[in-house]
């Protein structure tokens, strides 16, 4: 089963890395900011990773916009999502702007034959730094219309959107990549702000990842180690059918789930179809040595998320779409 998606630690692919990306159970990698030097280096970088697999590969970059995008040099610098309907003259411009930004962000991205960005964030923006203006708004309302433009935008270009982080981060002040946020608000209050746009949206997205969050109230556990959420909720409750990721096992909200190995096992088992093994390699070979070789050929995850489409940069940047984009972004240097 191709379950964990795997990430580097430089910007060039080392000896053991080759191994690594060997092991049947990896069926992913996510590239962060040290991975990336310039866009031929990282083209590089992406083929000799495709290369080093035993079975195809869904790779993946945290580009949202704002200060959340990963790959800065020779990309277009994309806002924060909140940024766009203060900039926006109204909400048909705000729709129309987060459509063509989502469109620009993922060409520029699957021009180097990266199938997914992580993209875009749902949750409502409440009392959360770490979520803050990477929200549409503060309310459901505001964030469902951005959102699904976004979406259509990114479906446009040939990605597939991944919402995130369910059933909600924005309502917590503690950042779950250093802490364990616990929300104490009951289930009524959670359903009728937070999940809305979950629900308003299951049937547009493609992936979901949940939050290392606690929703004590709902259940003991964080929201992706738990089968209530995952199970009960997202498939039966909203009518989810797409793919459930986890967010990353080293983050300090998924301590609570054990070491490494018992993170990917209770998180598999609550129903993601992948888990995130990052920013931890000895965590990472932990997890997989768990899971061992065995190996699905039928790969839900590949098939349904593996990228639809892609322009070469220099085709891309002559583009009328493209040059368009940057029009929009003119306003945010202004």
């Amino acid at each position: 089963m191709s379950a964990v998606m795997v990430d580097l630690e430089n910007t060039e692919l080392q000896a053991e890395e080759r191994e690594l990306l060997a092991h049947p159970a990896v069926g992913g990698v996510i590239f962060f900011t040290r991975n990336y030097h310039d866009r031929e280096q990282m083209a590089e970088l992406v083929r000799q990773v495709r290369a080093a697999a035993r079975q195809p590969l869904i790779l993946a970059v945290d580009h949202e916009g704002g200060r959340v995008q990963r790959f800065r040099q020779g990309f277009s610098e994309i806002p924060a999502m909140g940024e766009i309907a203060e900039r926006a003259a109204d909400a048909e411009q705000a729709q129309y702007w987060a459509q063509e930004l989502a469109w620009l962000m993922a060409t520029e991205v699957q021009a180097l034959d990266i199938d997914i960005s992580f993209a875009p964030v749902l949750d409502i923006n409440a009392c959360s730094n770490v979520i803050g203006n990477r929200a549409f708004a503060h309310n459901a309302e505001a964030v469902i219309p951005l959102a699904r433009a976004f979406i259509r935008g990114m479906h446009q270009a040939g990605m597939k959107s991944t919402g995130k982080h369910f059933p909600g981060h924005g309502s917590v002040v503690a950042d779950s990549h250093i802490d364990i946020p616990y929300d104490e608000r009951d289930w009524d209050t959670i359903e009728q702000v937070d999940l809305v746009p979950f629900k308003a949206l299951a049937k547009q997205l493609d992936a979901i990842m949940p939050a290392h969050v606690i929703y004590p109230q709902v259940c003991d556990k964080p929201a992706g180690f738990s089968s209530l959420w995952l199970q009960q909720v997202l498939r039966q409750q909203l009518g989810f059918q797409g793919v459930i990721f986890s967010d990353d096992l080293a983050m300090q909200g998924a301590t609570v789930a054990g070491n490494m190995a018992e993170r990917a096992a209770a998180a598999l088992s609550a129903g993601c179809d992948m888990v995130l093994a990052c920013n931890d390699r000895v965590g990472a070979e932990q997890v997989l040595d768990s899971i061992g070789s065995s190996h699905d050929g039928n790969d839900k995850v590949y098939q349904r998320l593996a990228r639809q489409a892609g322009l070469a940069i220099d085709t891309l940047r002559n583009h009328p779409r493209w040059l368009k984009a940057q029009e929009i972004l003119a306003h945010w240097k202004i």
